[in-house]
């Protein structure tokens, strides 16, 4: 009977181990381990060329875009491919992504980076702002790496579709949550010729999962995040979606962390509200 109790235990235990995930990294932890990683600045080459932390390689995260100007949609496969092998990159490798500390932009990668087949992807916690308040190690030499020969694939599971995103809407075993901010949500502005939201859709803006510390951002701890999620039901399907897959990247990172099946709807709003075949909902009608 013992026995029977200690294997229940040990299998809820790994059951929670596999649902929930540390995808965070302190940067007293990265500088303590920092030849365990292979390192991505996602700023702007001119940014990173500066100043940047020790062996870190440049992936802008405006490479992360097919067309920016047109929509979010994701970089297309033999771009991916073409920029990963040029960064010496393999889907096995440790990695550890930041920007300047705003977190949308390392979010947008690090989803990026899990839809093209990475398996351990890491995001630094208060970003380079937060690397340089506590004057760890930088430098301005560029590392040279040998090109890998990684091969581009989709992982569909972490990527929404305005396809996809349609029939979310309709099964009750998914769930479309808009990161966007309020009047964006309740349709007092927008980026697409339709204001409003997508039918069904709850709301939690992006940056409820962000605060402030000693004026620098960062994450909210994983016990408030469970919070902010509490009513989000786990044994649902869930699809983030923003502007143009941008902010909502960091409540997918949030969802991810917490042992949630997420994906990110990459095009969006700018896509969903300029297509006037699809629905909408625009509850400024109703409140004014």
């Amino acid at each position: 009977m013992k026995n029977n109790f200690y294997l229940i235990l040990f299998c809820l235990l790994t059951q929670l181990s596999l649902n929930a995930q540390e995808l965070r990294i302190s940067v007293d932890q990265l500088s303590e381990n920092i030849t365990d990683y292979k390192i991505i600045d996602v700023r702007n080459h001119e940014d990173f060329s500066f100043s940047h932390i020790n062996s870190s390689l440049n992936f802008p995260v405006s490479k992360s875009y097919e067309n920016k100007k047109v929509d979010g949609k994701i970089v297309k496969p033999n771009k991916m491919q073409t920029l990963i092998r040029d960064l010496g990159l393999n889907v096995d490798d440790n990695i550890v992504i930041y920007d300047d500390g705003i977190f949308y932009d390392a979010a947008r990668v690090f989803w990026t980076f899990e839809v093209y087949g990475f398996k351990n992807v890491k995001l630094l916690n208060g970003g380079f702002d937060t690397w340089e308040k506590k004057e760890l190690s930088v430098s301005s030499e560029i590392s040279k790496v040998k090109p890998s020969n990684y091969i581009a694939s989709i992982n569909n599971k972490r990527l929404s579709t305005k396809f996809t995103t349609q029939i979310a809407t309709k099964n009750p075993n998914q769930i479309v949550i808009d990161a966007r901010g309020y009047n964006s949500f309740i349709g007092k502005e927008s980026v697409a010729k339709r204001f409003g939201h997508i039918p069904n859709a709850i709301h939690i803006p992006a940056n409820y999962n962000l605060e402030k510390e000693n004026e620098l951002l960062k994450l909210k701890e994983v016990t408030t995040l469970k919070e902010l999620y509490k009513d989000v039901n786990k044994d649902n399907k869930i699809v983030i979606y923003c502007k143009i897959g941008r902010v909502a990247a960091t409540n997918y990172f949030a969802l991810r962390e917490l042992g949630y099946n997420v994906s990110n709807y990459d095009a969006s709003w700018k896509e969903w509200g300029n297509d006037i075949n699809l629905p909408i909902i625009n509850k400024s009608k109703v409140l004014n």
